[in-house]
């Protein structure tokens, strides 16, 4: 694995190495199972054959990686690129037990990394949203691609369809406040929810034949988890386990208290939590 971060996403590059990065190496097989036919359909939206070189941008743990490495078999190669240090170990560490001779790993942002056009495919799966310049970003991983190249990553929706984060964000704001961004296109997870604005900077960064694709799904909270193991999985991962930072035992006790509640109103028959979540499957060519 490389290491070639830069400095244009200072603050998500601390994060994700610092905080977040180590917390979702701990959670990587929840995470996998929670986005697994995401990141199937996602996958299939890139067109990848046999042959191809496929750019992993966002690959974290390494599971799309490992994915389409497979797709494009022992004549292509696959690389993946995430500015997480822990999660990318995690993802080398994968390759080398599945023996996969056609894949690599590099710590780099992909807004700024000096990209050769070499790649058939540039790919994310939830890995687009948190950059501070969308545009330029878009336009450097373009940059990525041979002429005729392809572009597909997914991404979520607003937040208001995606009561998997919603709801325990709701639950969790009875005790306590969550600091809302400056803007609901400010980097994060929701960032390019918008579809029209998705669509917009893609145009503006050079993509054509953009098209933004609804999918509409339930998420197994924690991959299947039972529910004391689905609210640990919520309060460990995203807004709410930001925003808990110091709190006092007693407030961390009334949050995990709602959240449980909230969560047990979604439980199925075999004891797991499954919500309600709408992603874009988007696709564009250079």
């Amino acid at each position: 694995m490389t290491n070639q971060t830069g400095v244009a996403n200072a603050e998500q590059i601390k994060f994700w190495n610092s905080v977040a990065g180590p917390r979702w190496v701990r959670r990587q097989q929840m995470l996998d199972l929670q986005l697994a036919q995401l990141s199937v359909t996602a996958v299939d939206a890139t067109g990848a054959r046999a042959g191809d070189a496929v750019l992993d941008v966002g690959c974290g743990c390494g599971a799309s990686t490992l994915a389409l490495a497979a797709r494009v078999g022992e004549r292509g190669r696959t690389v993946g690129l995430d500015i997480s240090a822990p999660m990318l170990d995690l993802a080398c560490e994968r390759a080398r037990k599945e023996k996969l001779g056609n894949v690599t790993f590099e710590c780099a942002d992909a807004q700024v990394h000096p990209f050769a056009a070499d790649f058939d495919v540039v790919f994310s799966r939830f890995g687009v949203m948190f950059f501070d310049d969308p545009v330029a970003a878009f336009a450097n991983m373009r940059s990525a691609l041979r002429d005729g190249g392809r572009l597909a990553f997914v991404c979520w929706q607003p937040i208001q369809k995606n009561p998997w984060m919603s709801v325990p964000v709701m639950a969790a704001l009875r005790h306590m406040t969550i600091p809302l961004p400056a803007s609901p296109h400010a980097p994060g997870p929701f960032a390019l929810g918008d579809g029209e604005r998705t669509r917009g900077i893609l145009a503006q960064a050079g993509f054509r034949d953009i098209e933004l694709r609804g999918v509409d799904s339930d998420l197994p909270i924690g991959g299947g988890a039972d529910l004391d193991e689905a609210v640990n999985f919520v309060l460990e991962l995203g807004p709410v386990e930001r925003a808990l930072g110091e709190a006092p035992p007693a407030t961390r006790e009334a949050v995990a208290h709602d959240i449980r509640e909230a969560l047990a109103a979604h439980q199925g028959p075999d004891g797991g939590i499954r919500m309600a979540s709408s992603a874009w499957i988007v696709t564009a060519s250079r």
